[in-house]
């Protein structure tokens, strides 16, 4: 069937925010139609189409609720992933400010097919603004009875709370998100036992990020089989796109899966800024390797065909990379980045991250030398699989993509003890 908007069909509603616009564009008669179900059916309705989490792991939906245990004695939990610290994503925060009760009916939605009493959303540090957003939209709904101890008079009960993380990246990770809910530090916990058995509170728990959760309205409402026609053979539907850098119309875009590369940049970002030629591409977010601009040009926008060249369609978080870029200085900025948020917990991302940072800082700045290159890559090695999370791979997955894609510059800052573009950009005679 043709491509149809899911996620952000009311984005340019205006007041969409607002529960009686919300309602008066169909909304919350999914969660009604839901109640009236069995959960078993709810899960596989999900699972037959096909929905993927949409947070970066890419793990199907239906098949996590399907984990929590039925037979257990203790409590349930559904805890939405709304921290969204990876470096060019923000379609989660448009969500929030835009739609926020498409989250809360999908809460009300999956908290049912779980049998979960009591469900958490977990924001950003940053997130202040949009926290009281979100709290205003449940209040909204708990004054029409689509919250609280008799959902839409059904008997079954349902509280819903936010809970504002202190911006720290790791938190994204969903076992320090757990962590971090509990009070106590935002650190990994080792896997298994996994959240669906051991979780909050040691209770079985789905963690679900927000665009996933936001989905499920309108899979219950038009049909799990209308929702698969769309996207391709292995990923089904729609998903959003954050794009960042140098293209003319960055933003927040839904796409069908497996669009082409060409005619998203072409069609819906306006090509290049300025004119300018494609450099590179970031796909997914900054911990996904980058992709040159010819396999950009050639791609299609799916997990399948982004890991099929190297790469992840991670968040959706794009970033177009103009060839104006001095790619050392992006990956010191990525690097930079990375050092920072490790919470150090293990010690080969506590002491590697640092480590990535100042080698490229020291190869920025015209300190480097060719041996550098083999020491990064051999840090890496010594990184990567050997941490409880996966901080320390998203550190290390993009500084060998750069090395390896475009060594020629790093070799450039040898040859020019410095950056040859920033070189070029001082004007004759400066500092004499």
């Amino acid at each position: 069937m043709a491509f149809q908007k899911v996620v952000s069909r009311l984005f340019d509603v205006p007041d969409s925010h607002d529960i009686s616009v919300y309602e008066q564009n169909g909304g919350y008669q999914a969660a009604r139609k839901a109640l009236g179900m069995e959960p078993a059916v709810i899960i596989e309705e999900v699972k037959t189409s096909g929905l993927r989490g949409r947070g970066g792991a890419g793990f199907p939906a239906g098949m996590k609720w399907g984990f929590i245990p039925k037979d257990s004695p203790k409590p349930k939990y559904l805890v939405i992933n709304c921290d969204e610290s990876e470096p060019g994503t923000f379609k989660d925060r448009k969500i929030i400010e835009r739609d926020p009760h498409s989250l809360v009916e999908g809460i009300i939605i999956a908290s049912f097919a779980i049998d979960s009493h009591q469900a958490y959303i977990y924001l950003r540090g940053e997130f202040n603004q949009q926290r009281i957003h979100l709290d205003d939209a449940i209040a909204q709904a708990y004054a029409k009875g689509y919250l609280g101890d008799n959902v839409m008079g059904t008997g079954y009960a349902l509280h819903l709370s936010t809970h504002r993380g202190a911006g720290a990246y790791i938190c994204g990770e969903e076992t320090a998100l757990l962590e971090s809910l509990e009070g106590k530090k935002g650190q990994p916990r080792l896997k298994p036992p996994f959240p669906a058995t051991h979780g909050l509170f040691q209770c079985p728990t789905v963690v679900n990020n927000v665009e996933t959760i936001a989905t499920v309205p309108w899979i219950i409402a038009h049909g799990a089989s209308t929702y698969a026609s769309m996207g391709t053979e292995k990923s089904k539907g729609t998903r959003l796109m954050s794009v960042s850098g140098h293209c003319v119309k960055p933003g927040v875009y839904e796409i069908e899966m497996g669009m082409p590369f060409k005619d998203f940049l072409a069609e819906n970002l306006g090509g290049v800024r300025m004119g300018r030629g494609l450099k590179a591409v970031i796909p997914g977010g900054s911990s996904c390797p980058i992709l040159t601009a010819e396999e950009a040009m050639g791609l299609t926008l799916d997990p399948e065909a982004i890991a099929a060249i190297g790469s992840m369609a991670g968040s959706g978080g794009m970033m177009i990379i103009d060839e104006e870029t001095c790619m050392v200085d992006l990956l010191e900025d990525l690097t930079h980045f990375y050092a920072h948020e490790s919470c150090g917990q293990c010690t080969p991302c506590r002491e590697g991250t640092d480590w990535l940072y100042k080698m490229v800082q020291r190869i920025e700045a015209g300190r480097g030398t060719p041996e550098d290159l083999d020491t990064i890559l051999d840090i890496a090695d010594n990184m990567e699989g050997k941490t409880i999370c996966a901080l320390a791979a998203a550190a290390t997955m993009p500084t060998r993509s750069f090395i390896k894609k475009f060594r020629q510059e790093f070799v450039a800052h040898f040859e020019h003890r410095g950056c040859p573009k920033k070189q070029a950009k001082v004007p004759a005679g400066a500092g004499a």
